[in-house]
């Protein structure tokens, strides 16, 4: 049946026959792994979180979220470690569940982090304006918040999203030494927050520790968990790193550990800091600075981050554009998106994936794109990790470059985890996956669905006339 046609695991082997010598090395991919994943989710997301979902508490609701991420990487490590293609958790499900699935879940990623790319420019655009506001400098409202904030448009973001899709374009060697070196100075900022903020801690602000309850304390794992994504973003880098069956491995779980603690240590500082209703602001951490009188610190933080911030809108881009060029290559959607340029970019899916991230960060609401996108991601990462138990049914004798621990526990506990967080989420993020779904799904059945099916009898034809074996057994 054509609905759960899979794709033989073996292609993806031919594609790596030759080490990349010059291709991305583990520190590359980790620094690449942690640039995806810290940065709204510690220069944004703990002041809205702390504020208005789960006070003090979000400690835990980091620790959580924490949990179920590290399970999730195990899963994908498997993955990443055997299977080298750009189509990430897309290519996964594709091998293990079929078409179907791959289909919802290859859009499902490419929806969730162009709306965590719309997030991180719009975070971006906060801290930049704060940068600009220490020089007396002020952007009319109209040009610096979006329609839901009560302007008209977030130029700031719309500009640094194209920005970064254009250093994306000029190929993976040129932009890796650009995202390295701005990794880098992300973490030099978060650093000096912490040895900085360490000092202002005042255990007062945790008196009221859990104001929201546990429920509080769920939903804010569940939001959360949107810092610890960028898994498919690492894995979609494999056909141009070396020896991807070694470093993807090592890359994904050095970073999310390092990752996981980072976050605790901002999160108990910050809401040390201030007390925890005050925090609402997309640029929490500098705020925090400025609210105990350190404005020399406040304002190195946010020129650090303004630098920052610019590795999580370039991974996303570049990720998020890997996907989108896979889904188009199976001609799953439109095989423009397949296009590459001169420096093997695949420049139409990029400039998609950036112009759509541009209209988000420029007009879409903040608060509105955390949920959705999480809701969208976490849906991925459960199919995987059912993907990781299939395919080891299926397919015991593939060669695996790294394994999960104890299959088929540490896979049904990201399954689990993913679950739970999926349950946490509010009914209106249901109601607007839901539609999302029924769209993709519309579309699929009225186009996608033929576009496969005649390809693979166009091949199934080339095949068979190359082939003189084939042609015998045909027979």
């Amino acid at each position: 049946m054509s609905l759960i046609r899979r794709q033989d695991p073996h292609m993806f082997r031919g594609e790596r026959k030759r080490e990349n010598k010059h291709g991305l090395g583990v520190m590359d991919l980790t620094l690449m792994s942690i640039g995806a994943v810290i940065g709204t989710g510690v220069l944004v997301l703990p002041g809205v979180v702390a504020a208005t979902t789960a006070g003090p508490a979000e400690i835990i609701s980091f620790i959580i979220a924490g949990i179920a991420s590290i399970f999730v990487v195990l899963c994908y490590a498997e993955f990443g470690s055997s299977i080298h293609s750009a189509g990430g958790s897309y290519t996964y499900i594709y091998v293990a569940l079929g078409e179907i699935f791959a289909y919802v879940s290859g859009l499902s990623v490419v929806f969730g982090y162009i709306l965590s790319l719309g997030l991180a420019a719009s975070g971006w655009s906060a801290y930049f304006q704060g940068l600009l506001a220490n020089f007396n400098i002020h952007l009319p409202s109209y040009l610096s918040l979006s329609i839901g904030n009560g302007g008209f448009i977030n130029l700031p973001a719309v500009l640094v999203t194209l920005f970064i899709v254009y250093i994306l374009s000029l190929g993976t060697q040129e932009s890796k030494r650009f995202n390295n070196i701005v990794v880098l100075i992300k973490i030099a900022v978060v650093i000096i927050f912490i040895c900085v903020g360490f000092f202002y801690v005042d255990t007062n602000n945790w008196a009221v520790f859990m104001p929201f309850g546990f429920t509080g304390v769920f939903s804010g794992a569940s939001t959360l968990f949107l810092a610890y994504t960028g898994f498919d973003i690492t894995v979609s880098a494999a056909e141009e790193s070396k020896n991807p069956q070694k470093t993807l491995p090592i890359a994904l779980i050095s970073s999310i550990v390092i990752c996981a603690v980072i976050y605790v240590i901002v999160s108990l500082i910050v809401t040390g800091m201030i007390p925890f209703g005050e925090l609402d602001k997309s640029d929490a951490l500098a705020y925090a600075l400025e609210f105990v009188g350190q404005h020399l610190a406040a304002g190195i933080l946010s020129i650090g981050a303004v630098i920052g911030l610019l590795s999580i809108i370039f991974a996303n881009c570049f990720g998020t554009s890997r996907i989108l060029s896979a889904l188009s290559k199976d001609r799953l959607i439109a095989r423009v998106l397949e296009k590459k340029n001169s420096k093997n970019v695949p420049i139409v899916s990029l400039w998609v994936v950036g112009g759509i991230g541009a209209i988000l960060g420029g007009f879409a609401n903040l608060n509105q794109l955390a949920d959705l996108s999480t809701m969208s991601l976490l849906l991925v990462y459960l199919l995987v990790s059912v993907s990781v138990i299939v395919f080891r049914k299926t397919n015991p004798e593939f060669k695996r470059g790294f394994k999960t621990p104890f299959v088929p526990i540490v896979p049904i506990l990201s399954i689990l985890c993913c679950g739970f967080l999926i349950v946490s989420l509010s009914l209106t993020v249901w109601i607007e996956f839901g539609i999302f779904l029924a769209v993709i799904l519309i579309f699929y059945f009225a186009y996608s669905r033929k576009k496969v099916g005649a390809y693979a009898k166009k091949q199934e034809k080339l095949k068979i006339s190359k082939n003189p074996q084939i042609v015998e057994e045909f027979n």
